[in-house]
C-alpha cells in the first residue's frame, strides 16, 4: 500500500471509530429505554458526580491522530473489552430451616452468576429474612426516592415456615435482587455490596485472626471473584481482600501464590501511593521478591521514592494491617 491510501485508511478508520463513539455516547439501548423507572430515577439523581469519570472515558476514547492503523484497531479493541459491563444473575435455588435454642428462621442459598459464564464462575452465599430486611432500610435511608416502586415481601404473624410462603418469598428475594442490582447507584452502593460479600469477609478475617490461615484463605478465594465482579468501577476497594489473600499465603509458605496476588493488589495501587496498604505491601513483596529469587530492585526504589517524600511515620506490616480488618 502506497503512503496516500494508508494515509485514507488512517483517517477513515479515525472517522469511524469518532462516528461509533458519538452514537455510543449518546445513543441509548434497548435496554436503558425499556430499563424501570426507578432506574431512570436512580440515574438522574446520581449520574452528575460522576461527570468528571464520563469526561475522562470520553477522553480517552479519543484515538492519538500518530497511531497506524494497526494500533488503532487493537486501540478500540482493548477500549471495547474495558467498556463491556458485567451482568449478573440471581437465583434462589433453596432454603434450610435453621433452629437454635428459642430462635428458628430460614436461610435462603443465593446462586450469583455471570451471565455467558460457566459454573466456575458462580458465587454461593446464604442470607436470612432479617439480612433482607436490613438492607432495605439500609437503602431507604441513602435512595429513598429510587426504591420507591421497590416492594419488600412483608412478614407474616403465622406460616412463616409453611413450603408456600417459603416459596413465595424465593421468587420474591429473587426479584428484589435483580431489581436492585438494575439500578446502577444501588448496585455500585457499599451497603449493597456489603450485603453480598461483607458476612462471608468478616467470617474470613476472623479465621485469620485466629491463625486459620488455610480456612480464611478458602473463603476469601471465594469472596475475591464476586468483589472484583460488584466493584469493576472502584478496583481499590478490594485490595484488602486481596492482601488478606497475600497474608494467608504466605503464612502457609506459599510465596508464589503469595507474590502473583501481591502484584495484583499492587496494580490498583499504581496511582493511589498514599494508601495505608501501599507500604506494608511495596515491603511483603520485596520480600517474597527477594525469597523466590526474582528482581526487587524496582520495588526497592519504589519505596526509597515513597520514604523520601514522606515525614517519618510509623507503618504497619501487611499483616497487622490484616487483622485489623473487620474488627467489631
Amino acid at each position: 500500500m502506497d503512503q496516500d491510501s494508508h494515509c485514507t485508511a488512517e483517517r477513515e478508520l479515525l472517522e469511524a471509530v469518532s462516528r461509533i463513539t458519538t452514537f455510543s455516547t449518546t445513543s441509548l439501548s434497548d435496554e436503558e429505554q425499556n430499563q424501570p423507572k426507578a432506574e431512570i430515577s436512580c440515574q438522574v439523581r446520581k449520574e452528575n458526580p460522576e461527570k468528571d469519570d464520563l469526561q475522562d472515558s470520553n477522553a480517552s476514547l479519543s484515538p492519538n491522530s500518530s497511531m497506524t492503523t494497526k494500533e488503532l484497531q487493537e486501540y478500540w479493541r482493548n477500549e471495547k473489552r474495558q467498556c463491556r459491563q458485567v451482568k449478573l444473575l440471581f437465583e434462589i435455588p433453596s432454603t434450610r430451616i435453621v433452629e437454635h435454642h428459642l430462635s428458628k428462621y430460614v436461610m435462603y442459598r443465593i446462586i450469583i452468576l455471570q451471565t455467558g459464564s460457566f459454573d466456575s464462575n458462580k458465587s454461593v452465599i446464604e442470607r436470612r429474612y432479617s439480612d433482607f430486611e436490613k438492607l432495605h432500610r439500609n437503602l431507604l435511608e441513602e435512595f429513598s426516592e429510587e426504591m420507591e416502586d421497590v416492594t419488600f415481601p412483608k412478614k407474616t404473624l403465622t406460616g412463616n415456615f409453611t413450603e408456600e410462603i417459603i416459596n413465595e418469598r424465593k421468587l420474591a428475594f429473587k426479584d428484589y435482587l435483580r431489581l436492585l442490582y438494575s439500578m446502577k447507584c444501588i448496585r455500585r452502593s457499599k451497603k449493597f455490596i456489603d450485603f453480598l460479600t461483607r458476612p462471608e469477609l468478616q467470617e474470613a478475617y476472623g479465621c485469620l485472626r485466629g491463625g486459620q490461615y488455610t480456612k480464611a484463605l478458602e473463603i476469601l478465594l471465594e469472596v475475591i471473584g464476586l468483589q472484583e465482579r460488584l466493584t469493576r468501577g472502584n478496583p481499590v476497594s478490594i485490595v484488602p481482600t486481596l492482601c488478606a489473600i497475600v497474608v494467608c499465603h504466605k503464612d502457609l509458605e506459599n510465596a508464589a501464590s503469595a507474590f502473583e496476588y501481591g502484584e495484583k493488589a499492587l496494580s490498583r495501587l499504581r496511582m493511589y501511593s498514599s494508601h495505608r496498604y501501599y507500604i506494608p505491601l511495596l515491603e511483603t513483596m520485596i520480600t517474597l521478591a527477594y525469597e523466590l529469587g526474582k528482581d526487587f530492585l524496582s520495588l526497592q526504589e519504589k519505596l526509597e521514592e515513597w520514604k523520601a517524600k514522606k515525614d517519618p511515620i510509623r507503618v504497619f506490616t501487611l499483616k497487622e494491617l490484616a487483622v485489623r480488618e473487620y474488627v467489631q
